[in-house]
């Protein structure tokens, strides 16, 4: 019997989904919603059918309808301005975010949209962004029509209020791309142009070299003023703050070989050294691209308006619905939260059983009930049936808003010049010139024109190419590690900040503990199967979050309930075959204040005909491999700051030890002092967390880490992004990052092999265009492998 009921089970031909509640067969294919139907018509109609050979069931599920009204602030010019990226007489050209792009069919049928309507003129996908890119011509189609059509074939992009308040994710900067192009093309030209010299006889170099000469000084020019401006610029900055880095030797070095070459050009003592300053430029760009290319995908800055929905239902006094952009709230505005929202302003409760999740701006992980009249501030989080409230404030002047404007969460960016890279430049510089300098000493007595050249060789030859590339690859490198193992860094200063770190501060809520489960027990008389089945029918009405995670645990079918009601605040009521079921808050049920032993946990008490048989507790669950990370961990100071109060105080000083300080029923601010005082103390601090609430903890802290279970989804401002997944490896990427720093220091011990060895060529007025240009790249190439290797070794050895 169970054999055929297996082989009776359909899946929908469109999602793959299991068709439940029965199946829908049209078009001799099954389905399990009409919205998968529509969708499929939808594409049979445009013959894009062939979306369906690409992958088996590629399509979104389409059982959540999607209710057109919602895009109507589309129509906002406002709103159309920020989202567009440019617009002419006739087209439009925009990118959005689409979260739900999973595979080849997505990215064909993205590619195809101009199928489906006609305005749209063309889309590209960008798979690893997950984002697509749409052309569409404004007088055929508008901006909502492209979104409707996106949600109706089940990919609905993802446009937040930061999307339409004119602080939009920066795109990545493809300027580097452009100048390692132009470097690289005129660095292969330049080599072409220098074999000759190289190579043939003195009776070609006579013939064609001074042609040579001044087009190989053509070619280096859009290197000079566009390729290595950059390392100019940063060398004049450092300067203008008296201070050294690393691109002030590099930019000496450069101009000393630009220099020397345009010298050797005009005068006719032969090519210059261009194919050497074009191939350093070429080289260095290669690690700072290597070095930028690092998970330009997630964004580590954002504010609270990332969070925020872009629309809200707003009520008219006929009670129609209306959707409304949120930054057209106004003060008196009636809206409708429906369950999972985000109320994102200020608002009275007018109708409905609030239960409002705050943990994305406080850290208290349990729901809070409110009642009406009472105000619900911004940020927090409607769980279970939609609720009528009154904005008493706009967006703006919200309790979120203000909060997070508070300039308390100010980081102050200061220059980081602290870096192995920077503090190796400024020593190299002196003793670079100090060697320059007794070359120019010894050979002036001597031989004028030797001296000129010992001095500009000392220069030249010192150029710092392979310290330079030292620090971008090891870490570049170490970032590509971290992120094989879902930890997305910033950028490469981070990898340095997390091997300095002594004290480590985890939020609670959501961090050590699984946001989304809790551990359920039952402390009292057994109850019988059929007192659980009651139970679980008079829970099954509710739509309390404490209730339905009850609900849930228990197994069985449901029966029928009679005069079944919920008090706010309190618990439920209702008869089951005859018996009276009450479950719900100790008070309730009549416990006495005395007899409470749980006084500091979550309990929900059950009575069946008055008699009080037992109660729920629930505990926090606290993530798969908490144990071993803080054993890891156990040569640092350990906190743990959570907007929860204590009940998990002896479950956390059991895991944590006795010297791990644990503060409860901390706000924002609190914990953003907290991190303060710790770097006060010339601690260097290492924040985990995962909300809101973390923000100006994570922004302050030396390394902040905002931990996700989704690297797609919005995270706080951070200094990097760790996947839920790879939590248990938190220790191993503080070790991994300590096992990088060594080797730097060792790729610097190469580097300077390579210009102790140019150097004693440089001082005896032996540097020659040949040496520069065997030398030069051999010592680049050989830190670049080098550095790869010893990462990639390291890590096996890490086991990452």
């Amino acid at each position: 019997m169970e054999a055929a009921l297996q082989t009776d089970i359909q899946h929908c031909y469109h999602c793959g989904d299991t068709c439940n509640d029965g199946p829908l067969v049209a078009h001799d294919k099954v389905f399990c919603c009409d919205g998968c139907k529509t969708v499929y018509e939808l594409l049979e109609e445009n013959n894009l059918c062939t979306y369906y050979t690409l992958e088996q069931n590629p399509g979104i599920t389409g059982k959540q309808p999607v209710a057109e009204s919602r895009f109507a602030y589309l129509d906002d010019a406002g709103v159309e301005t920020q989202l567009i990226s440019f617009r002419n007489d006739s087209i439009c050209k925009l990118t959005f975010y689409v979260p739900q792009m999973h595979c080849s069919s997505c990215i064909w049928l993205l590619e195809n949209l101009f199928k489906l309507n006609s305005g749209i003129s063309a889309s590209t996908v960008n798979f690893l962004r997950k984002e697509v890119s749409i052309t569409y011509l404004h007088q055929q189609t508008s901006l909502r029509d492209v979104v409707q059509l996106l949600a109706r074939i089940g990919y609905e992009p993802a446009i937040t209020l930061a999307d339409t308040d004119g602080k939009k994710t920066n795109q990545p900067n493809r300027a580097i791309i452009f100048k390692l192009g132009v470097a690289g093309f005129c660095f292969g030209n330049v080599m072409l142009l220098a074999f000759p010299d190289y190579l043939a006889g003195e009776g070609a170099m006579e013939t064609y070299g001074q042609f040579f000469s001044y087009l190989s000084l053509l070619l280096s020019l859009p290197v000079l003023l566009y390729s290595a401006r950059g390392f100019f610029t940063s060398a004049l900055q450092g300067v203008r703050q008296r201070q050294i880095n690393i691109d002030m030797p590099i930019s000496l070095g450069l101009v000393a070989l630009f220099a020397m070459s345009v010298y050797h050009i005009v005068f006719r003592l032969g090519i210059g050294y261009l194919d050497s300053f074009t191939g350093l430029v070429f080289f260095m760009l290669i690690g700072k691209y290597f070095q930028q290319k690092t998970y330009d995908t997630l964004s580590f800055d954002r504010d609270y308006t990332s969070y925020f929905p872009v629309s809200i239902t707003v009520l008219k006094e006929e009670g129609e619905e209306e959707s409304v952009a949120v930054r057209n709230l106004k003060v008196g505005h009636r809206i409708r939260i429906r369950n999972q929202e985000l109320i994102p302003a200020d608002a009275m409760l007018l109708r409905g059983q609030a239960m409002i999740d705050y943990s994305f701006v406080s850290g208290e992980s349990e729901p809070v009930e409110k009642v009406v009249g009472e105000v619900i501030y911004a940020g927090g989080r409607q769980v279970g049936e939609s609720i009528e409230l009154e904005v008493v404030k706009e967006v703006a002047q919200g309790y979120l808003t203000q909060l997070w404007n508070n300039t308390i969460f100010s980081k102050n960016e200061e220059q980081s010049m602290g870096t192995y890279a920077n503090a190796a430049g400024k020593w190299f510089i002196i003793v670079t010139l100090l060697v320059a300098a007794g070359a120019l000493a010894y050979w002036v007595p001597r031989d004028t024109n030797m001296a000129m050249k010992a001095f500009t060789s000392v220069l030249i030859i010192a150029c710092p190419c392979a310290l330079s590339l030292s620090t971008p690859f090891v870490h570049g490198n170490t970032l590509r590690i971290f992120g094989k193992n879902k930890f997305y860094l910033k950028n490469t200063e981070v990898v340095e900040k997390l091997a300095k770190i002594d004290t480590v501060v985890f939020d609670k809520t959501g961090t050590l503990t699984e946001a989304s489960a809790a551990e359920l027990t039952y402390t009292g008389k057994a109850l019988t199967p059929e007192q659980l089945q009651s139970i679980k029918s008079v829970l099954r009405h509710s739509t309390h979050p404490l209730s339905q995670r009850i609900f849930e645990g228990l197994l069985g079918e449901t029966l029928e309930v009679q005069q079944f009601q919920e008090y706010a605040g309190k618990g439920l009521v209702g008869e089951v075959a005859g018996q009276l079921i009450r479950i719900g808050s100790a008070s309730y049920i009549g416990v006495s204040a005395s007899q409470v032993k749980e006084a500091l946990k979550t309990t929900v008490y059950v009575s069946i005909d008055g008699v009080v048989l037992g109660y729920y507790t629930f505990y926090n669950v606290y993530r798969e491999g908490l144990k071993d990370i803080l054993h890891e961990l156990s040569d640092k100071k350990m906190a743990v700051l959570s907007g929860d109060n204590d009940h998990e105080r002896a479950r956390l000083r059991e895991l944590l030890g006795q010297e791990a300080t644990l503060n409860f029923n901390q706000s924002p601010v609190q914990k953003l002092e907290y991190v303060q005082q710790l770097k006060n103390e010339q601690q260097h601090v290492l924040m985990v967390g995962d909300g809101l609430n973390d923000a100006g903890a994570l922004r302050q802290s030396d390394v902040g880490i905002a931990l996700t279970n989704s690297i797609t989804n919005f995270s706080p401002s951070c200094d990097a992004i760790l996947d839920a997944t790879s939590f248990n490896k938190l220790g191993q990427f503080i070790r991994f990052s300590k096992k990088s720093m060594h080797i730097i220091l060792a790729s610097f011990a190469v580097s300077l092999v390579y210009n102790v060895v140019g150097l004693t060529f440089a001082v005896q007025g032996l540097f020659s265009p040949i040496v520069s240009a065997i030398l030069m790249p051999i010592s680049s190439l050989s830190v670049i492998i080098f550095a790869t290797l010893s990462v990639r070794i390291a890590a096996k050895r890490a086991g990452l």
